[in-house]
C-alpha cells in the first residue's frame, strides 16, 4: 500500500492556508489586536483561571490544608443540595423570578424601541432616550434605596393608593409582592438601555423596503410588523438566546438588598442561597457546589437554546 503524505492532504492544506491568513491577518491589523488583548486578559485572569477553584466543590475544603490538602467527598455536597430543604424553594423562586423577567423584561426595550423608531421629533426622541436610560448608570446601592423608599407605607405608590382609597402597606414586607417589584423596577432600570442596541439594529433596515412597502399600500402599523420586526429579528434571537444562557443567574446583590427574612419564601434564590451558605456560613466547599450545578444548568440551557434557534430560523451564536 502506498503511504499517504499528510502534508498533501486537503484537511493539511486547508489548515496551513488558515494559519497563514491569520498570521496576515495579524500583521495587518497589529492594533486591532493589541486593543483586543487587554480583553482577552480579563477573561483569562477573572474567568478562566478561577475555572480551578470550583474543585473545591468535590472536596471538603479547608482553608488551612489549601483545594489540593482537602479531602476529596466526590458529589457529596451536591447530593446535599438537592435533598437539602432549601433546594425546591430557591429553584422555584430562580427560575419563576427569571421567568417574568423573560416575559415582562425582556420585550420592554423592544416595545420601547419600535415606538421610538416611530417618533419623528428628533429632540423629543434624545429626550426620551436620556431620561429611559439614566437609571442604568445609578449605583444599584442606590436604586434599592429608592425602591424601598418608593415602596415603603408612607411611599410616593402608597400616596397613589391610598389616594384612590386603598390601603397602605410595605410591598417589601409582602412575600407575593417581592418578585412583582423585583421585576418591574428592573424594568425601569434597564429599559432605556437595552433600546439602543435594537435602534441601532434598526438603523441597518434598508429604507428601500419601507418604500416598497408603502408602495403595497402598507400604514405604519403594517411597515413595523413585516418591515422593522423582521429587520431586527435576529438581533432579538441572538439576545434571546444570551437571556436564555442567563436564567438561573438572577442576580444576588439586588435579591440581598431588596430581600428579608419575612420574603424568603418567595425571594430566596440561588445565588442568594449561595452567598448566605459560603460567605456567611463559611461553607466554601457546599456553596461551590451549589454554583457548580447553576453554571451547569445555565450552559445547558444555553447550549439548547442555540441548538433550538438554529434548527427553527438558521440564527444562532455559533
Amino acid at each position: 500500500m502506498t503511504a499517504v503524505n499528510q502534508e498533501t492532504t486537503p484537511a493539511f492544506i486547508e489548515k496551513k492556508r488558515m494559519k497563514a491568513g491569520l498570521l496576515l491577518d495579524i500583521r495587518k491589523n497589529k492594533l486591532l489586536y493589541v486593543m483586543l488583548l487587554p480583553v482577552l486578559l480579563y477573561y483569562v485572569v477573572f474567568h478562566y483561571a478561577p475555572m480551578y477553584g470550583a474543585m473545591i466543590a468535590f472536596k471538603d475544603f479547608s482553608p488551612r490544608l489549601g483545594i489540593w490538602g482537602s479531602d476529596w467527598v466526590g458529589f457529596a455536597h451536591f447530593k446535599d443540595f438537592f435533598t437539602g430543604p432549601y433546594f425546591w424553594r430557591t429553584i422555584k423562586n430562580t427560575v419563576l423570578i427569571s421567568l417574568y423577567e423573560l416575559i415582562f423584561g425582556f420585550p420592554a426595550p423592544i416595545i420601547l424601541a419600535l415606538l421610538l423608531n416611530e417618533i419623528k421629533n428628533s429632540i423629543f426622541k434624545r429626550t426620551v432616550q436620556t431620561v429611559t436610560y439614566m437609571p442604568h448608570f445609578i449605583s444599584l446601592v442606590v436604586i434599592c434605596g429608592i425602591v424601598k423608599d418608593f415602596t415603603s407605607s408612607e411611599g410616593l405608590i402608597n400616596d397613589v393608593i391610598a389616594w384612590f382609597g386603598g390601603e397602605r402597606s410595605t410591598f417589601l414586607l409582602e412575600p407575593e409582592l417581592f418578585r412583582s417589584v423585583y421585576v418591574s423596577s428592573g424594568i425601569w432600570q434597564h429599559i432605556g438601555w437595552g433600546t439602543i442596541i435594537y435602534l441601532a439594529a434598526l438603523t441597518g433596515i434598508d429604507p428601500e423596503q419601507y418604500e416598497a412597502a408603502r408602495m403595497d399600500g402598507a400604514g405604519r402599523w403594517k411597515q413595523m410588523l413585516h418591515v422593522t420586526i423582521p429587520g431586527i429579528m435576529p438581533t432579538i434571537v441572538i439576545l434571546l438566546i444570551l437571556e436564555m444562557g442567563r436564567m438561573m443567574n438572577v442576580g444576588f446583590e439586588k435579591i440581598i438588598l431588596l430581600y428579608n427574612p419575612s420574603t424568603y419564601e418567595t425571594a430566596d434564590v440561588v445565588s442568594s442561597y449561595v452567598y448566605r451558605v459560603g460567605l456567611q456560613d463559611f461553607n466554601y466547599s457546599f456553596s461551590s457546589a451549589v454554583g457548580l450545578f447553576n453554571s451547569a444548568v445555565n450552559f445547558t440551557l444555553l447550549v439548547f437554546s442555540n441548538w433550538l434557534s438554529r434548527r427553527l430560523n438558521d440564527t444562532s451564536l455559533w
